[in-house]
């Protein structure tokens, strides 16, 4: 058994529980409100001293931080990260993508229309952060035109963490309806059981 401490409402969060769910295995969920500063309190720093979830303790009490390493570990030996060493960096490119190009704008965007009230200066970031999303989102709309699915033959980690943020990107202002590939990709994500992230 595992526990997971996360925050319900956070896409990285929500990728460790889809993970879990599609794999079928059970975990102990620990509510974290980040949002209300828990994770700077001095027992969750304990835990992870970069003061973020998701993170999972096993029953040792060893931690595991960062949302796609602990994807790599939980689907290690599973269908879900491919055996072949090519095909498997080839869903590696994938999470580092998500990381780098897609999740600071997609989801940066969807907190600052959230989570901030509407006289906040970081709305001023939403402009340029909708048009690098839709890049972002350019970019996975083309590889959907000749693959179902991200860097596997199959649905993999890379389709779990690009889905925790692209299902909600409207919460953040960026419409999907320009990419219909992916909304055919979210719709299999769908159909294969996943499901989507409440609302704060």
């Amino acid at each position: 058994m595992i526990t997971v401490h996360g925050m319900s409402t956070s896409g990285n969060c929500h990728k460790v529980r889809l993970a879990l769910g599609l794999l079928d295995r059970p975990f102990h969920w620990v509510e974290v409100d980040s949002a209300a500063g828990q994770t700077r309190k001095p027992a969750f720093l304990a835990k992870n001293p970069n003061g973020r979830v998701p993170i999972i303790e096993r029953e040792d009490g060893s931690i595991l931080a960062e949302s796609n390493a602990i994807l790599c570990w939980l689907a290690d030996g599973s269908a879900l990260l491919p055996a072949d060493a090519w095909r498997r960096a080839q869903v590696l490119s994938w999470l580092f993508f998500e990381q780098y190009s897609h999740e600071p704008f997609v989801a940066v965007a969807r907190f600052i229309s959230l989570w901030t009230p509407p006289d906040s200066p970081r709305r001023g970031e939403l402009p340029r952060l909708r048009e690098r999303a839709v890049e972002a989102l350019g970019v996975m709309e083309r590889h959907l035109q000749d693959h179902a699915w991200f860097g596997a033959d199959q649905l993999s980690v890379a389709d779990i963490a690009l889905y925790a943020y692209t299902h909600c990107a409207a919460d953040g202002g960026i419409g999907l309806a320009p990419f219909p590939q992916v909304g055919d990709w979210l719709e299999r994500m769908i159909a294969a059981g996943a499901v989507a992230m409440p609302r704060p």
